[in-house]
């Protein structure tokens, strides 16, 4: 008999069973945005408490917490490179100084109102007082030529102005004694160039002085080497920002200094002076100019193989330190910023072509008359004379302009325009001196008909001090020139030396040739009791050292006439030291000197110094007396 299921297997009882998963899910995802929601709530509560604290309850204190502060960008200065001679003397170089000034009316208000609340405090002129006496006792009555004397403190301290620099250069310790003692007086950072050797190579070094559009003043050069390197020298300011007090962007809250860009220091520069050497041809030069009663004088060495100017000196300078008192004579470079007629010591120039191109031999004798006719121009010698025999050697030995003016027809026009450029006349000699002049050499398609009447016997042409003897550097160096330079390295901070890039060299002459136009123009200082057989400048032989040179006597224009002066002359002198091994050469001019003077002597001076501070051996032999 079957059961209820009809013989069916029993059914299993029905079982509860556990919630999906992504029921599950769905469930704890409501909860999590729930408690968000409470939290986000309270967030915001929180939020509109602190709001309702901040504008309600603080918001007056904050406002004045503000307006006390600002976030300020400042100025990081980089120190500043130095100058040195080529033995590491220093020329020019930064110190650190303090200027104090104040805010006369802040101070004044300030002053009051703690006056107000405390009725035992002095008037505010009595305050200054305080100050400006405590100011004479810690700097002294006077710095660097500011008074700061009680009674002038007192006076700027009580002016009824915004701002005021009360003392420009003061030592930082004594600037911050005050300042630690009085709220009132501010200090600002500058650093002051010091030239420690006052007048001496200042035409060249030049000057440098604050910018005060600057916050803080930074050094900024205005002359000489200073400006025309002033990038180098002055490196690269750095940034900073900081919170300053309101109303004083110097008063700095402490902490807050941030966004900090580091300032790159600049570099130094090792200039080729020797600063002995240029001290000793500086008096020499400024001696002799007054003895001979020039407008000015210069002279410049030159290493005879490196082209590197170890002297450059005018007789008028000016002091650095004491700039205000500088006249615009005084802040020139004559040796490169004059240009004058160099008269015969561009005769050097005919030489070296005859001889370079075998025109001639020193010995070769030439029948000399008493003129010459180029053009329209007739052309005499310095002394009267007929037809004579004269060498080669002697032409140059006597200066004849006829006999130059003989040889440099042999030579010819196009020839003697290319040594003219060959000795560098006509373009800057990029020295790195600043203000250089070019000089003037007409182009050859310009000549007229008597411009080779002139050239040759240095009329017609202009060139700079430092141009001539560079042309001298030439021959001295066996025909080859190197261009002069005055900078010799750029130096880092951490003391590396960078060479700067020396120029290129420029064939002039054979050395055969140069050998031999030294060895003639030693006729020059040759001395005789015969007139013909006397050179033109006996006065620069040096006992013991062949000596060669030229002298040299170019006419001025007389402006009246607009025609060449009888009695006006730039008088110039360059030589060898020595002629058999040169060392050094150096280049002179003297304008519009008293009658009848000469350079020889100076040159003398100067060859003599040189002789005896840089050890020149003495020549193997004496000048043999040549045949003139």
């Amino acid at each position: 008999m079957r059961g209820p299921n009809n013989g069916r297997a029993p059914r299993r009882p029905l079982s509860v069973r556990s919630p999906r998963p992504a029921k599950r899910a769905k469930n704890n995802g409501r909860v999590r945005l729930a408690v968000g929601r409470i939290l986000l709530v309270g967030a915001l509560l929180l939020a509109g408490v602190k709001l309702i604290q901040v504008q309600g309850f603080q918001a007056e204190a904050l406002s004045a917490q503000a307006k006390m502060q600002r976030a300020t960008g400042q100025n990081i200065p980089a120190e500043r490179g130095a100058i040195l001679d080529r033995n590491g003397n220093q020329l020019a170089f930064s110190i650190e100084v303090r200027a104090l000034y104040v805010l006369p009316q802040t101070a004044r208000r300030n002053w009051d109102e703690l006056r107000a609340k405390d009725n035992t405090k002095p008037s505010y002129e009595d305050h200054a007082r305080e100050i400006a006496k405590f100011m004479q006792q810690t700097l002294g009555s006077e710095v660097n030529g500011e008074k700061t004397d009680e009674q002038t403190m007192h006076g700027k301290l009580t002016q009824d102005t915004t701002y005021l620099v009360l003392v420009q250069e003061v030592e930082p310790s004594k600037a911050a004694l005050i300042v630690k003692k009085f709220a009132e007086i501010g200090s600002e950072y500058r650093a002051k160039r010091v030239y420690p050797n006052a007048a001496l190579g200042s035409n060249i070094v030049g000057y440098a002085n604050w910018r005060l559009d600057e916050k803080p003043p930074t050094t900024q050069g205005l002359l000489g080497i200073e400006n025309s390197q002033d990038t180098l020298l002055a490196g690269r300011m750095g940034r900073r920002v900081v919170d300053t007090m309101q109303g004083d962007d110097t008063l700095v809250i402490p902490n807050t200094e941030r966004e900090v860009v580091a300032a790159t220091p600049g570099k130094s520069l090792e200039l080729t002076l020797d600063i002995d050497t240029q001290h000793a041809v500086q008096k020499m030069v400024t001696d002799y100019t007054a003895k001979t009663g020039a407008k000015n004088g210069s002279a410049v060495v030159l290493d005879s193989h490196t082209g590197e100017i170890i002297a450059m000196a005018n007789d008028k300078t000016f002091d650095p330190g004491d700039f205000a008192k500088a006249g615009p004579d005084q802040l020139r470079n004559p040796a490169v910023q004059s240009v004058y007629e160099p008269g015969s010591v561009n005769k050097i120039v005919t030489a070296a072509a005859a001889i370079e191109d075998g025109l001639f031999k020193p010995d070769t004798v030439l029948d000399i008359p008493g003129s010459i006719k180029v053009s329209d121009r007739t052309i005499k010698d310095a002394w009267n004379h007929g037809t004579v025999p004269m060498t080669f050697t002697g032409v140059f030995g006597r200066s004849s302009n006829v006999g130059t003016l003989m040889a440099a027809q042999q030579v010819g026009k196009e020839r003697y325009a290319e040594m003219l450029q060959k000795f560098g006349l006509g373009r800057r000699t990029q020295s790195g001196l600043p203000g250089e002049e070019a000089g003037l050499v007409p182009p050859l398609n310009q000549w007229s008909g008597s411009t080779f009447g002139n050239l040759p016997i240095g009329q017609g042409l202009s060139m700079t001090l430092l141009q001539m003897t560079g042309m001298y550097q030439a021959i001295a160096n066996d025909g080859v020139r190197v261009p002069p330079r005055i900078i010799r390295a750029e130096v880092g901070t951490d003391g590396s030396r960078v060479e700067r890039q020396r120029p290129e060299n420029v064939r002039v002459v054979s050395p055969e040739t140069a050998r031999t136009v030294r060895d003639m123009f030693r006729a020059v200082t040759q001395s005789s009791r015969d007139p013909s057989q006397a050179g033109t400048g006996p006065a620069a032989a040096l006992s013991g050292y062949q000596i060669a040179g030229k002298t040299g006597t170019a006419q001025q224009i007389d402006p009246n006439c607009a025609c060449y002066s009888s009695s006006v002359y730039w008088i110039t002198f360059a030589g060898i030291l020595p002629a058999d091994n040169p060392r050094y050469v150096v280049g002179i001019m003297l304008d519009a000197p008293g009658k009848s003077q000469t350079a020889a002597p100076l040159f003398h001076e100067i060859a003599s110094y040189l002789a005896q501070r840089y050890q020149v051996p003495m020549s193997a032999e004496q000048t043999p007396i040549l045949q003139l």
